[in-house]
């Protein structure tokens, strides 16, 4: 599994919310607490908003901890949405075009989770990405898949019944092809307006999600873990829900993807 983080409010040093806190997202890819991986060092990302429609992006294969440059970017940009990622590989190579975030055109997408038994039904996921979208397809994830399958399916004016379909399909190909747990999965994702996050499982362990509106900040930060120990005031996300991050509104929906395949 793996840990990330997103923000969303009045532009802050990415470092707010990457490297400095107690238990930022840095200290997380050495010692994450709510996920069975504590350790996360096989890349890292960022995608940030700025003055353009589409989102700066830096990725690489280094632990984050061992990146000076990561470091020194997150001291430098500011940002009123962006998000990142520390990955723990669950079989894929670790390679550049493995790491999150993943981008196309104005949408960035992020996930944690896995579908059961991948290798097995790749090729047939790869079939389910639509053919303007598969020259975006640069790395071999799961993850990857989901974000261009859900484009196909509509994200640009549908982005919860286009997530709700997308993982719907893959969890389908997990239940016939792949083996349990048939689908995990946090992800965050934005169109550089506002920030889009789902918390979904087809078992009772959905990975940990929670968010928190900070005064200080004029902005909420979505995250796997908290991010300081001694605040109180974290929301954690019900299992099954879809949320919407709009600067200080959130929307919290249910995620019901309609599976068609049955488990054995």
């Amino acid at each position: 599994m793996c840990r990330w983080a997103a923000y969303v409010g009045q532009p802050i040093f990415l470092e707010d919310i990457v490297s400095r806190p107690d238990h930022s997202l840095i200290r997380q890819s050495q010692g994450a607490r709510r996920c069975l991986t504590p350790v996360n060092a096989d890349g890292f990302g960022l995608a940030w908003y700025g003055e353009r429609p589409e989102p700066g992006l830096y990725r690489d294969v280094m632990p984050a901890w061992s990146d000076p440059n990561l470091h020194s970017l997150v001291a430098q940009v500011r940002s009123g949405l962006f998000m990142a990622h520390v990955r723990a590989s669950t079989g894929t190579a670790t390679s550049r075009n493995n790491c999150h975030p993943f981008v196309s055109g104005r949408w960035s997408f992020m996930h944690n989770g896995q579908f059961g038994g991948y290798d097995a039904f790749r090729r047939d996921a790869d079939v389910m990405i639509p053919d303007d979208l598969y020259p975006h397809r640069k790395g071999a994830t799961d993850s990857e898949a989901l974000f261009l399958i859900a484009l196909g399916e509509g994200l640009d004016h549908d982005p919860k019944g286009a997530m709700e379909r997308a993982i719907a399909r893959l969890a389908d190909l997990a239940m016939r092809r792949g083996c349990a747990p048939f689908v995990r999965a946090a992800c965050a994702f934005s169109d550089g307006q506002r920030l889009y996050a789902v918390r979904y499982a087809s078992d009772d362990q959905a990975p940990s999600l929670y968010h928190r509106w900070s005064q200080t900040r004029n902005g909420r930060a979505v995250v796997s873990e908290p991010l300081e120990t001694e605040e109180s005031d974290w929301i954690e996300v019900p299992p099954g829900s879809f949320c919407v991050f709009d600067q200080g509104s959130v929307s919290v929906q249910p995620f019901i993807p309609q599976l068609q395949a049955q488990a054995a």
